[in-house]
């Protein structure tokens, strides 16, 4: 079958699924087998949503014949009022099958059926995903409200972090995407889960030094890497998070920076011996003396081995500035 066919079968399966809760609704459909009519409505939707998937309709051009018996009668006769000019084939473009598991979900809670309509709102999320990034975050926070009603808190942190990763690709708003990543840091913590807690937490330190919120990323780094340093398989990590803390020390004052280089060596011995710590006591040395070209040489040459990532280059840079600008202020 091709995907118009199962377009098609998937608007005759909605069609079909509208007329079964219709029918559950009214008085002698509740009387008779309401709630067999509402659980075998809610199948089809969810037959129907996987047809779209099948068809890859996330948001799909269809044409506004394969949605007559589906739209609301109304909301069809305003168009055809409207827009006289537009033909009826037009193709419209929209989530279909995102559309479809969320009815799926809505009929699921009118049964109690908690857990199914958590599933479903996901899945709509996952499918809007494709269409409606704004769409599919509602979506994911109706299901994020299931779970937690439910005491389902390292789901609903993952589905946090899904929330977070549209904020952070699709819609650009970082703010966002640091509350949904502390909110499943908060709730992984509260399952003891302190590996995926701290995942998240990173991702926030990351974001909150670009944002040169300073303090926020010092004290996350400063916390995973404690908790890193006294693990036997993350003990290598451990000098990572004191390097970017360091650095983010240094964005704020170099005798900040000093001291925390001091701090992190008493407390993680292996971290002087690290090329993380000699390469920011270089740039201590640097700094000092107010001398550019060492700085950047002290960089190249870190450069040459361990490469540097793009929020790296960004701090350093961003200390590069101040010593020219410590400069300038002395002439």
């Amino acid at each position: 079958m091709d995907n118009s066919g199962k377009e098609k079968e998937a608007a005759a399966l909605i069609a079909e699924a509208e007329k079964k809760m219709k029918s559950s609704q009214s008085f002698f459909g509740a009387l008779f087998g309401g709630s067999s009519k509402m659980e075998e409505a809610c199948d089809m939707y969810v037959r129907a949503a996987n047809m779209y998937k099948m068809a890859k309709n996330w948001c799909g051009k269809i044409s506004l014949f394969a949605y007559t018996s589906v739209m609301a009668p109304i909301a069809l006769l305003l168009f055809i009022v409207l827009c006289p000019l537009i033909p009826l084939t037009l193709e419209i473009c929209f989530s279909a099958a995102g559309n479809a598991f969320s009815q799926a979900a809505r009929f699921h809670l009118q049964m109690q059926s908690k857990h199914d309509a958590a599933t479903n709102f996901i899945d709509a999320g996952n499918a809007f995903k494709k269409a409606d990034p704004q769409e599919a975050i509602n979506c994911l926070n109706r299901a994020i409200e299931i779970y937690t009603d439910m005491g389902r808190f390292t789901i609903a942190a993952k589905h946090h972090i899904t929330i977070a990763e549209i904020f952070e690709t699709e819609l650009v708003d970082i703010d966002k995407a640091i509350a949904h990543y502390e909110q499943a840091a908060d709730y992984y913590k509260g399952e003891e889960s302190t590996s995926s807690a701290n995942k998240c937490l990173l991702k926030v330190a990351t974001y909150a030094a670009q944002l040169e919120q300073y303090p926020k990323a010092i004290e996350i780094y400063e916390q995973v890497g404690t908790h890193a340093m006294d693990s036997t398989l993350l003990k290598y990590s451990a000098k990572d998070h004191f390097f970017k803390a360091a650095l983010c020390h240094f964005c704020v004052d170099m005798l900040n920076a000093k001291l925390a280089v001091q701090k992190y060596e008493e407390m993680f011995p292996a971290f002087s011996d690290s090329r993380e710590c000699k390469l920011l006591k270089k740039l201590l040395d640097a700094y000092e003396e107010q001398n550019v070209e060492a700085y950047t040489d002290s960089v190249k040459e870190y450069d040459t081995i361990s490469r540097l990532d793009q929020w790296l280059t960004t701090m350093l840079l961003r200390i590069k500035k101040t010593i020219q600008e410590d400069e300038s202020d002395l002439r």
